[in-house]
């Protein structure tokens, strides 16, 4: 096959719990993460002669070796030694820097789509224990769903889907580097973790208000402190209906539930209008893995 087209999902975090830093420098974490329907697309073609061509449809994001999908893609051109080259474009609709996993979840996709294109017969599990060299969240995303993650992240546990439910989804025009956010969280400290057992518990309830009710980042303490909007943003949504609303990862993107595909759109069109966020979108939990 000489082309191939691959989605590549964003996630938001239903739970991030932060246990302790590690003597590597790396913080152990209990995530709860979950898929949705948000994509960047990724374009495979290949050519006979060998090389890596990485082309973006943003500026601001470069197609060169610090990009993950180059990284990606050289670690299995190295690894397998694939000696025909592939270019790959992406067109990115997931936010930058807004702890969706954007650059995770593309990089992921190079494992789905260089698997596929190259007859690597790779498992799920086989990509992951090679992805995890890539970054923490790309084992994660290789496998999409809802997964309870533990170690740094690459320890996966699959887990009930979230119920049926409208996500409205802002990003403020702003980016937070997610080393600042680790560098300032002092895990030893803290006086608030979420509950993580306990979202894991209703999950498997399937009822959505009690899966609201269960929210919890304990990076908000270090991200709303520094910027402020993130919580306006929270409350905003709530006000518009929302069961409850929750930053994904690092953020700033912030995340609320909606029972109702209606009233979720409003406070998309109401945010808009108040102007705290220039990326807002409306999507859906994506509870099947790749």
């Amino acid at each position: 096959m000489d082309k191939i087209t691959r989605k590549a999902y964003a996630k938001i975090n239903l739970g991030l719990d932060v246990l302790r830093r590690r003597e590597d420098g790396y913080h152990e974490v209990r995530m709860i993460m979950q898929s949705v329907g948000l994509y960047d697309t990724l374009t495979f073609t290949r050519h006979e002669e060998a090389g890596i061509a990485v082309v973006t449809d943003k500026e601001e994001l470069p197609g060169d070796e610090s990009n993950l999908i180059y990284k990606a893609a050289k670690l299995l051109t190295d690894t397998y030694g694939i000696r025909q080259g592939v270019h790959i474009a992406l067109e990115k609709r997931i936010p930058m820097a807004a702890g969706m996993a954007g650059g995770s979840t593309d990089a992921a996709a190079v494992f789905h789509g260089m698997n596929e294109m190259f007859s690597l017969g790779l498992s799920i599990e086989e990509m992951c224990v090679l992805a995890v060299r890539i970054g923490a969240d790309v084992p994660y995303c290789i496998k999409g769903g809802t997964a309870l993650a533990e170690g740094i992240g690459e320890i996966l546990s699959d887990l009930p889907g979230m119920p049926d439910c409208f996500l409205l989804i802002a990003k403020p025009d702003i980016d937070v580097s997610t080393k600042f956010v680790y560098e300032n969280l002092h895990a030893d400290c803290l006086e608030y973790h979420p509950d993580i057992d306990g979202m894991i518990r209703v999950l498997s309830s399937k009822e959505l208000g009690s899966v609201a009710a269960k929210l919890g980042n304990v990076l908000e303490t270090v991200t709303v402190k520094k910027y402020p909007q993130v919580e306006e943003i929270k409350d905003f949504m709530k006000a518009q209906g929302a069961l409850n609303a929750l930053m994904s990862g690092s953020g700033p993107t912030v995340f609320g539930i909606y029972d109702s595909k209606e009233r979720a759109h409003e406070a998309q069109g109401a945010l808009e209008r108040a102007g705290l966020a220039k990326q807002v979108f409306v999507t859906v939990p994506v509870n099947t893995g790749r």
